[in-house]
């Protein structure tokens, strides 16, 4: 009937921002996982990152899947999101950085297929971080689900110019038109 019930039992419209906030991060998850299985055929090492990085967000789903405005403590702690794996991924977005070369361009969504879906990866994530915000500014959910979605686009960006320098591919640079 259009209608759909988060981990609190409250029943709300299937075009709540809440579900549109866990489609977008579900849809987040699956174009990891693309991302990864096209990596994994590539031999990349941090495929282990991405899978944990999709358990994070079933994690990130779950604290939104609570809203905080129906949550009795019981739901609370046992779906809160702490900072420590916003801090893991500004560590491994360290990590990447120092390996690469600096930007001194703008860059298009290629570099490869582990790259170009890392890329697409990204944009979905920004999408997802961009339904989550509301969220967050309603009391709703968790700082910290917003925070480690703006940190993993971030992390997704600098891991396609790795995938792609890994892999010898070259990253498309933007050309302005001419007018």
């Amino acid at each position: 009937k259009g209608f759909s019930s988060t981990f609190t039992g409250e029943r709300r419209p299937k075009g709540d921002p809440i579900f549109e906030a866990l489609g977008a991060t579900d849809e987040l998850s699956s174009a990891i996982g693309l991302a990864g299985e096209f990596s994994s055929e590539k031999g990349h090492t941090f495929v282990d990152q991405l899978h944990k990085i999709q358990c994070m967000l079933q994690d990130v789903g779950s604290n939104l899947a609570t809203p905080l405005s129906s949550a009795r403590e019981a739901h609370r702690k046992r779906t809160s999101f702490s900072e420590k794996p916003v801090l893991e991924l500004e560590q491994w977005i360290d990590s990447y950085t120092e390996q690469l070369p600096p930007l001194r361009t703008f860059i298009l969504p290629s570099g490869g297929r582990s790259s170009a879906a890392l890329h697409f990866s990204r944009a979905v994530c920004r999408r997802a971080e961009r339904c989550v915000v509301p969220l967050v500014q309603a009391g709703e959910a968790d700082p910290n689900v917003a925070k480690y979605l703006n940190r993993l686009s971030d992390y997704l960006f600098v891991l396609a110019r790795y995938a792609a320098m890994k892999e010898g591919k070259e990253e498309k640079i933007y050309i302005k038109p001419e007018p």
